[in-house]
């Protein structure tokens, strides 16, 4: 919860703002929502597609400006987060927050207008969920937090569909589904080499309230679920051969990644292990939605312009 040390400071220049914005989270929304937009039947027209992605963009910024606004107490205990503007000293918490509630306001109002209501009014509850459902409860409150909380992260694909078809089919939700079930192993691998930062800042990840032992079980058993999850594009119909032969191997490596961190359960072996398991998985997941876009946009150039 922010206290008033929070609101020292300020002044911070155009890199601080752009810092708020979390860039390196942006950009997966970005790449996840194109994804979405590039899958969705019917076709959208290019700048119609821009100005959507744009808006999806800003407000995964501008969530990411609200996370930090209110979690200025703990990002300045932890080591990773502690150079952030607000903790640093760089901007105020109220420069945050009204940076994060105008880029809100504005992402979901241009959606919109120039897009369409039932996209915006997603993105909207995307921003909401993230701040107030994961930001402001889950994250203090359960160990349970990244699971639940994930479902943030997992949206955009499904903004992006939305915004192309003004609506929501079982496609966009089963990336969800695989951004979702994704998520608990990718942050628990961090969490288990950055526990000592949760534990000094009180925040309940599961190797702090829960031990390294079960953690690591979990890692394993939620990769086990994600494996065939991955390959659910291609069985569904909706991606490729290519797709569905590289999901299945990257399925494969990513349970041998987790079995691993389960199998190393002391000393730096298990510390590296939970390293690169937390490595792989980002790659794991850029390779499955760039593969979604490579075979869809190979397939357009193939048939042609439509007539």
């Amino acid at each position: 919860m922010i206290d008033d040390t929070a609101w020292s400071g300020g002044h911070g220049g155009v890199g601080d703002y752009f810092a708020l914005l979390k860039p390196r989270v942006m950009s997966l929304v970005i790449f996840t929502a194109l994804v979405g937009i590039v899958l969705a039947p019917g076709g959208i027209h290019p700048v119609l597609a821009a100005t959507a992605l744009l808006c999806i963009a800003i407000g995964a910024g501008a969530s990411g400006a609200l996370n930090m606004w209110y979690d200025a107490d703990i990002d300045r205990v932890m080591s990773r987060t502690r150079n952030r503007p607000i903790p640093a000293g760089r901007v105020t918490g109220d420069e945050a927050l009204a940076f994060g509630l105008t880029l809100s306001g504005f992402s979901v109002l241009v959606l919109g207008l120039l897009v369409n209501w039932f996209a915006a009014a997603f993105l909207a509850f995307t921003i909401f969920f993230y701040v107030v459902i994961y930001t402001m409860w889950l994250k203090r409150s359960t160990p349970q937090n990244i699971v639940i909380g994930g479902a943030a992260g997992a949206f955009p694909p499904v903004v992006g569909w939305a915004a192309v078809t003004g609506s929501v089919s079982l496609e966009p939700l089963v990336l969800f589904l695989i951004i979702f079930m994704w998520t608990p192993p990718h942050f628990w691998a961090l969490a288990l080499f950055k526990s000592g930062d949760y534990e000094a800042a009180n925040v309940p990840m599961m190797p702090v309230v829960a031990g390294e032992r079960s953690t690591r079980t979990q890692i394993l058993a939620y990769s086990l679920v994600l494996a065939p999850i991955g390959v659910l594009p291609w069985i569904m119909g909706f991606a490729g051969l290519a797709y569905g032969l590289v999901s299945a191997a990257l399925g494969v490596a990513f349970v041998i990644f987790a079995y691993r961190v389960w199998a190393m359960r002391k000393g730096d072996a298990a510390r590296k292990a939970a390293v690169r398991l937390f490595s792989f998985s980002i790659l794991y997941l850029f390779l499955l939605f760039a593969m979604l876009l490579g075979e869809h946009l190979l397939i357009a150039l193939i048939s042609g312009p439509a007539r």
